[in-house]
């Protein structure tokens, strides 16, 4: 069976718990072959793969929204749309409902010779002009014309590739993933399934409305906007998962049809993880394994550091991944830390996890957002507590589904420097609490978080996809 797994901003030049999560999905089914579609903002010249290619990876495209900016325009043609495909435009622009169907046949028709132009075409004109007659009358016209050009450019770039075809398609996330995906069972009539991490459409609308280069009466029109990819995404979808029942009960809120939805954790190769390989170190050592970007909230961290500081002045903090996917924000961390006047603080950049695992004391996680950790799961299977912010499934993972295990470590709410200090500083003063929280944490994972219940879960998935589709194209040819 060919699966293509469709993704945006992971796989394969970004690591993190989404791409390695893809990683352990080609790898652990070697008997089906894999397409990966991966969009990304701009290509990184010289930017090599993060991860071995599997040789059951047998096709990797990638769309690079960002090379589109430079094209050349022809601006004011005119491409004759109908009735349908204006109202479709119109209300994409505007609503959270569209017609999909509508949208994706005129893209896929042949008609459009180039979504640059089609963006300066008269008839895009037409549209934004109606659009501001009916619901933005004081808004400048230049305004709303760039800024819907800039909303819309991506996503057009998205539907104007041809997606590669397959069995079964998996996509990684609603947004420009699940559009794509909606885009293949359009085309070809393969069951989709959609995998939600974090939630996707909540995620957008935080930082919409944070973001400070968006005009308020624009906010509205970005978030109504994420709210039709998503319902797009669900709609076409045959079943969608994800991580935890929390994610799940925002995805109903979404309008995601409940009978679609199910759960299959994360899971990770507990074999690869030994408490007793752990060794002992003079002084305390706390750690956290991330990406030195914003949403992991690492300045929040390093406030925290510094009050622990203040009591173990000769405590070892490890900020353990890369440097180099935000490096203005790297920058504004080193900083930062001068600032504090922190001591042994480890930048570490790109490096085996395993080796810092077997001598950490407390691992932290400070996220803005989250899924369901993969660094958590790994942590505790190497019976390392942890001490996280209040995000996706980290209380679950820490405290328990309502299960026997007892408590593996701390959660407090999110930006709360302070309390995550505290937390710490209760650990480092309780190492029987330690041992404790660790055995109980690995006791969850190998209960509940194992890599074998993940890939069977996907695995019966696939399999099943794989023989609806072809019953679906038997019955058409039939008819």
């Amino acid at each position: 069976m060919k699966i293509c797994l469709i993704s945006e901003g992971a796989y394969p030049h970004v690591t993190g718990g989404v791409s390695s999560w893809i990683q352990s999905l080609i790898t652990e089914m070697p008997e089906h072959e894999f397409i990966v579609y991966s969009i990304s903002a701009k290509e990184v010249k010289g930017s090599k793969p993060k991860y071995p290619i599997p040789e059951n990876l047998v096709e990797l495209h990638e769309i690079h929204l960002g090379d589109y900016v430079d094209q050349k325009i022809v601006s004011g043609k005119r491409y004759n749309l109908t009735d349908a495909e204006r109202l479709a435009f119109l209300s994409l622009m505007s609503e959270r409902q569209t017609d999909w169907d509508v949208l994706f046949q005129f893209f896929t028709s042949g008609r459009i010779d180039s979504v640059m132009n089609f963006l300066g075409s008269k008839d895009f004109f037409d549209i934004v002009s109606t659009l501001c007659e009916k619901r933005f009358v004081q808004v400048p016209f230049t305004d709303m014309f760039w800024a819907l050009r800039s909303m819309l450019l991506p996503l057009f770039v998205c539907i104007d590739h041809k997606v590669p075809e397959a069995d079964v398609y998996h996509s990684v996330s609603t947004g420009y993933a699940g559009v794509l995906g909606a885009l293949a069972k359009y085309q070809y009539g393969k069951p989709l399934l959609l995998t939600e991490h974090g939630i996707y459409t909540r995620e957008r609308e935080e930082e919409i409305i944070k973001a400070s280069w968006i005009k308020g009466y624009f906010k509205d029109v970005w978030i109504d906007y994420f709210y039709s990819l998503s319902y797009c995404a669900y709609g076409y979808a045959d079943d969608v998962s994800t991580l935890f029942e929390g994610n799940r009960e925002i995805q109903l809120e979404l309008g995601c049809p409940p009978e679609k939805t199910f759960l299959v954790p994360n899971g990770i190769d507990v074999s690869r993880f030994s408490p007793e390989s752990r060794t002992t170190r003079p002084g305390v050592h706390i750690g956290a394994i991330l990406r030195v970007v914003p949403i992991k909230d690492v300045k929040t961290m390093l406030q925290a550091f510094a009050i622990v500081q203040e009591k173990f002045a000769e405590a070892q903090f490890y900020l353990i991944g890369p440097l180099d996917e935000d490096e203005e924000y790297y920058e504004e961390c080193i900083e930062l830390v001068d600032m504090l006047g922190l001591k042994h603080v480890h930048f570490t950049g790109p490096a085996n996890v395993q080796d810092y695992l077997s001598f950490l004391d407390i691992l932290v996680l400070s996220s803005i957002s989250e899924g369901q950790p993969l660094v958590i799961l790994e942590g505790l299977a190497m019976e390392i507590p942890f001490v996280s912010t209040d995000v996706g499934a980290c209380r679950e993972l820490l405290e328990g589904p309502n299960d026997r295990f007892g408590k593996a470590g701390s959660v407090v709410p999110v930006m709360h420097f302070h309390l995550l200090a505290h937390e710490v500083i209760k650990l480092i003063e309780q190492p029987d609490v330690r041992e404790t929280y660790g055995e109980n944490g690995r006791s969850r994972v190998t209960n509940h978080y194992t890599l074998p219940m993940m890939i069977d879960a996907y695995r019966t998935y696939y399999e099943k996809g794989e023989r609806h589709g072809r019953n679906r194209i038997s019955i058409e040819t039939t008819v």
